[in-house]
């Protein structure tokens, strides 16, 4: 059966429309789907029992089944994770923040990116994620709050260049004014780094904000950290940023884990400064979320913070990424990988 969150609403229009229904009932199932968050079609009491049968037998919405929460008892940040209807099994997490909810979302199961700090990479990449099936990631964690989402970043497992057309489909739904209308300018696009498609994004004009994975200021460190960098070298990566702030207007932010004794010395320092120097750039400084599997360490926060103040000694805008939920699987991938090891255990907390 076809998935029906997935759909636009002209694309249900047609559908209804096939069916023998009057157009205006698409937009009747649409808000049941994105505004009021509907997981069963008899939920959708304006419809008739008759029209209800009728989608049932014909779509699926397929919502996505709580598996296990870990909430931190230090800052409320909850880690999900989530069961999709082929018996994968995702991460996303809450984030509160002073101006409202936040989610992480997973664009893939798995990842073929092969980040060496990253624990989703490890076993690969197993399929993209549907436009619904990212949706569901934000409606199965409201339902389970009661409480609005109004900000998402796409950071989770996966790399959401990889999976374009679903990702772009699922920021257009998300944002639609008869749906869960949250505004664009609230959303995170993160990526490590595939040029062409995020060419290819910044012609789509969505004023999001596109985060570039970046952890180290030349190819030769960030192949130690990134195989991707192999294959695009910063001179094609940091053009197509450039691109991307002058088709949108919107701010590139620059991702930059710092790893110890790997990127996180005065050098290194001196060299994202002059690689980022005249850029309207933002650096997002993330001690790295220790993974049993890869070795790497997390430095001092003294160490973090010398590392900041050179970048903005030398004007560059940079930050300290607020640690959230350091009490819990906190890296992406941790929390599934614990679930492929233990599945008796679920990773529960």
């Amino acid at each position: 059966m076809k998935e029906i969150r997935g759909l636009f609403p002209d694309e249900l229009k047609t559908e209804l429309l096939a069916l023998g229904e009057k157009a205006f009932r698409a937009q009747q199932v649409f808000s049941w789907l994105h505004e009021k968050n509907a997981e069963s079609f008899s939920e959708m009491t304006n419809l008739s029992v008759s029209l209800r049968e009728k989608l049932a037998e014909h779509y699926t919405i397929a919502p996505l089944r709580i598996e296990t929460v870990q909430e931190s008892a230090l800052d409320g940040t909850r880690k999900y994770l989530l069961a999709l209807s082929d018996g994968n099994m995702i991460e996303s997490v809450l984030m509160r923040y002073h101006y409202g909810n936040s989610v992480c979302v997973s664009t893939q199961v798995g990842c073929r990116m092969g980040c060496r700090f990253c624990a989703s990479t490890i076993g690969g990449l197993v399929r993209n994620l549907t436009a619904s099936e990212i949706l569901g990631e934000i409606y199965a964690i409201e339902r389970d709050l009661s409480e609005r989402i109004s900000h998402c970043v796409l950071m989770g497992s996966g790399e959401p260049m990889d999976n374009y057309d679903e990702v772009v489909r699922f920021l257009r739904l998300v944002s639609d004014p008869a749906g869960h209308n949250m505004s664009l300018r609230n959303i995170t696009v993160s990526t490590c780094g595939i040029p062409e498609n995020i060419r290819r994004f910044a012609k789509e004009k969505l004023p999001v904000t596109l985060a570039l994975s970046l952890h180290a200021a030349d190819d030769w460190t960030r192949r130690k950290l990134m195989p991707v960098a192999e294959r695009y070298t910063l001179y094609e990566v940091l053009p197509a940023c450039d691109e991307y702030f002058q088709k949108t207007g919107r701010r590139v932010s620059f991702e930059y884990s710092v790893v110890s004794g790997v990127n996180d010395n005065k050098e290194e320092a001196e060299k994202l400064s002059s690689l980022l120097r005249g850029k309207n750039a933002h650096v997002n400084l993330i001690p790295v979320n220790p993974v049993t599997e890869r070795g790497f360490t997390r430095p001092s926060r003294e160490r973090v913070e010398a590392f900041q103040k050179i970048l903005v000694k030398n004007g560059i805008n940079a930050t300290i990424r607020r640690e959230l939920g350091t009490d819990i699987d906190g890296a992406c991938g941790q929390l599934r990988r614990k679930h492929l090891d233990h599945p008796e255990k679920g990773g529960a907390s």
